[in-house]
């Protein structure tokens, strides 16, 4: 039988050392070896009807083939052969979020693949602010008012309970696709919420742009950007216009689902030197709007309370 260390002589395995007799891997190469035998785990446990696929008579592999999570993640079958056979390539934080999404990857599994790959995961669930106790309480103070913590990328860090209401039912939303941009251009119950619609993307498109000019290399961003002209037509058509704005307070319509029509006034409050982070806050304009506001922090206690 051939040996780690003869392997290894012969350029054919993988980088190994030598200690007292004992051939052992390096870190690299076990991080490898596992992150490989985690995606072919992974694969073999996602059926093609998970992902909208035909299973077919003559399906003899369990689960996935690799060939359909390649399409499906839209990388190269060689390639992703390869990394399932822990060759030693290159794995892009993009090519890492297109796996964690074919593969039904939950917040621990996806930690997990991004920490094999080396990787630091660029969404908000795992790389955002820190969110103290006091901004929180604040949070919590501010009701019946809507109110939530974003960055400038549109990634809502976190969020009151009524806020949680306002536009759809956000705790039903993954963690990683809690962004405002995503979900005017792609949730359906978010957008039936916004009374001026084609104004407020052309708006929130155009401020995006503008906060997109400091970020141009950051990973996050171009992830983000790539999944929006993707999975949005309108999105891809607003883009195009290359209109820029910059932030500023103002009156919206909102049709909630729940209470009915909305009069609010929206204002960020910044946290930090710079347009970065910011507590947006919905101020009621009117005293109706304040009444059903108050009903609609009433709905989500009580929602609040039958999930606990």
């Amino acid at each position: 039988m051939t040996t780690m260390a003869e392997k290894t002589m012969a350029g054919t395995g993988p980088v190994t050392g030598v200690t007292g007799g004992v051939t052992w891997a390096g870190e690299p190469e076990i991080r490898r070896h596992e992150l490989a035998a985690f995606l072919r785990h992974r694969r073999e446990h996602i059926t093609p009807e998970q992902v909208g696929l035909p299973r077919g008579s003559r399906r003899r592999t369990p689960g996935l083939r690799r060939e359909e999570v390649a399409q499906l993640s839209a990388v190269g079958v060689t390639w992703y052969t390869w990394l399932e056979q822990a060759r030693d390539i290159q794995v892009s934080v993009q090519v890492l979020d297109a796996l964690a999404r074919t593969l039904m990857l939950d917040s621990n599994e996806r930690a997990h693949l991004f920490q094999l790959a080396g990787a630091v995961d660029p969404t908000p669930a795992s790389r955002c602010m820190t969110i103290t106790p006091a901004l929180l309480q604040l949070l919590e103070q501010l009701e019946p008012l809507p109110a939530c913590i974003q960055n400038s990328r549109y990634d809502v860090l976190a969020y009151n309970r009524t806020y949680g209401l306002l536009l759809c039912d956000l705790d039903e939303v993954p963690p990683e696709d809690r962004n405002c941009m995503l979900l005017i251009t792609t949730n359906e119950q978010w957008r039936s919420t916004i009374v001026l619609l084609e104004e407020t993307v052309r708006l929130m498109a155009a401020k995006f742009r503008g906060a997109m000019a400091g970020h141009l290399a950051d990973p996050a961003w171009k992830m983000l950007l790539k999944r929006l002209c993707a999975e949005s037509e309108e999105f891809r058509e607003v883009w195009g216009r290359h209109e820029v704005v910059g932030s500023r307070s103002k009156t919206k319509l909102f049709d909630n689902r729940y209470v009915g029509r909305l009069t609010l006034v929206h204002t960020d409050l910044w946290l930090g030197p710079g347009e970065g982070a910011r507590m947006v806050t919905y101020a009621p304009a009117d005293g109706a709007s304040r009444a059903r506001l108050e009903r609609l922090q009433e709905l989500a206690v009580v929602r609040g309370s039958s999930r606990a």
